[in-house]
């Protein structure tokens, strides 16, 4: 970050002062935009009040979780886009939106925040969302100031992603259509949490397996986890649970002492080697047949990054696992999910692509 804040002190210093909204105190979230600057105050989720345009037609993101949630909401006032989508998202995507210029990421990924594309963007608001990290506060605060670009965080877990949707809304102007997600969001993990009480202790034995050799997990209580710990006993129970999306390392030896009745690989793991690999074989889900691939399109169904398509995994997991709870067409919730999140009409042949990993061996 500190890197990060120089080269925009530098970048600043030759474009000149960014435009920006007022820096004056503004009132409470709940006041009207102030007419003779068309501004209002936003608090965000870490208690930050930011004064933001009254109305936000031009929007920037911080990283790829935050440009899942707000493309659901708003695509045509996104400016750019934090990772580039996977190249199976052109055939979900209109093709503005799969081309729209890349700008780089606040924290970790591929790349940092590209200062000079994104004070070109013309964004109004840069807003992140998802856990927040412990410096959050100091640097949205130090962005900010040296932009002139109000910077926002939205917390937001598998849980209470609805209630991010609604202050998303809040901010955007866009109450309605965020009430709209964010009551599909609450209704999916409320049935969710019902079936799995329901379940009780007979939740399936899993482990989620990824890395290039399969012998990465991703470890219970581990912010990756939420989806794998509330639906299934996570057999992954390590003394440090990893908080990135590579999970944490074992080795082969370590899985036969766990022996899952279920394993669920990654998208881009060894799911098409191990029912050929004799020490894999050893593994009773191996041997039963009882491994699936997460579906993959146009990102990891399974949470990485742990953004909103995960309530797709939560739907594709509960009628893998538990076929007589979950009673509804998984095929017309994946459709649904498609059409509000990527404004997508999905046909049965991508559906029958997606699946096809993922429910039984063919």
């Amino acid at each position: 970050m500190k890197k990060l804040l120089c080269t925009l002190l530098a970048l600043s210093m030759l474009l000149g002062p960014a435009e920006g909204p007022s820096a004056d105190p503004a009132p409470a979230v709940s006041t009207p935009a102030q007419p003779e600057d068309g501004s209002a105050s936003f608090t965000d989720s870490v208690g930050r009040t930011v004064e933001v345009p009254a109305e936000i037609t031009s929007v920037a993101v911080s990283g790829p979780l935050a440009q899942m949630v707000i493309f659901a909401l708003c695509p045509d006032k996104l400016v750019g886009i934090a990772d580039e989508w996977d190249a199976s998202a052109e055939q979900y995507l209109a093709t503005e939106y799969y081309n729209l210029p890349l700008l780089g990421q606040l924290y970790g990924g591929k790349g940092e925040l590209n200062l000079e594309t994104l004070l070109g963007s013309g964004a109004q608001v840069v807003i992140d969302v998802g856990e927040p990290k412990d410096t959050i506060v100091e640097d949205l605060d130090a962005l900010q100031e040296q932009t002139g670009i109000p910077f926002v965080h939205v917390s937001a877990t598998i849980e209470t992603m609805g209630d991010a949707y609604r202050k998303l809304g809040e901010l955007l102007g866009m109450e309605e259509e965020a009430a709209v997600i964010a009551d599909y969001c609450d209704e999916i993990y409320n049935n969710t949490v019902s079936m799995m009480e329901a379940i009780g202790d007979n939740k399936a034995n899993i482990l989620y397996c990824l890395g290039d050799q399969g012998l990465n997990v991703i470890a219970q209580n581990s912010y990756h986890a939420e989806v794998i710990d509330l639906m299934t006993n996570n057999l992954a129970v390590v003394d440090s649970p990893s908080s990135k999306g590579t999970g944490n390392e074992v080795d082969m030896e370590q899985l036969m002492l766990w022996n899952p009745d279920v394993i669920l690989f990654a998208p881009d793991s060894v799911y098409a080697s191990v029912g050929d690999d004799p020490l894999w074989q050893s593994l009773t889900a191996i041997q039963n047949g009882s491994y699936y691939e997460a579906p993959m399109g146009p990102y990891n169904w399974m949470g990485f990054p742990p953004s909103v398509q995960r309530y797709l995994g939560m739907l594709w997991m509960a009628k893998l696992l538990y076929p007589d709870a979950a009673d509804y067409d998984l095929q017309a919730e994946v459709t649904e999910y498609f059409d509000l999140f990527y404004h997508c009409a999905l046909t049965g042949e991508q559906y029958e692509a997606l699946m096809a990993n993922s429910i039984g061996k063919q």
